[in-house]
């Protein structure tokens, strides 16, 4: 949002590839692209040739810039469709697998940091504040708020 916010009329968004931008959900990406697009940004990917072609000078040729641009912006949304269908199916298959895991007695999960617990309560017990006890144990809030849940009451 900031890269958007500092961006101008003109500017080259370049990305090593589309799916580094389209990554997110259907309405999100529109919401994404259309922000590009009323900024008057163009996508430059590395892995998308016609994306290199449209920056060739083409001043006085409307209609080949115009082409170009219209080519581009196709194969954009038709990559950033593709990129998102290849993450989805691969967090679904990720997920169809833990399960099959679980279901074996396989799948433990990440094990519990002991030594993190034990500080993380310790810091809590002398009474500091959830970040403050994130900031001590080097850890998130989210880790601090689940481990608090986590103890005796």
């Amino acid at each position: 949002m900031r890269l958007l916010k500092d961006a101008r009329k003109g500017d080259v968004l370049l990305v090593e590839s589309i799916d580094r931008l389209s990554r997110l959900p259907v309405e999100d990406w529109q919401k994404l692209k259309a922000a590009i697009d009323s900024k008057g940004l163009r996508i430059v990917a590395l892995d998308l040739p016609t994306s290199h072609q449209g920056m060739q000078d083409t001043r006085g040729d409307e209609f080949t810039s115009r082409m170009l641009g219209a080519i581009n912006s196709m194969l954009v949304e038709m990559m950033a469709d593709i990129a998102r269908k290849d993450y989805e199916q691969r967090r679904e298959r990720q997920a169809q697998g833990i399960e099959k895991a679980k279901a074996a007695g396989k799948y433990q999960g990440r094990p519990i940091d002991a030594d993190l617990h034990k500080r993380v309560a310790e810091l809590l017990a002398a009474g500091l504040g959830i970040r403050a006890t994130a900031r001590h144990a080097s850890c998130s809030t989210t880790t601090v708020l689940r481990i608090r849940d986590r103890l005796p009451s």
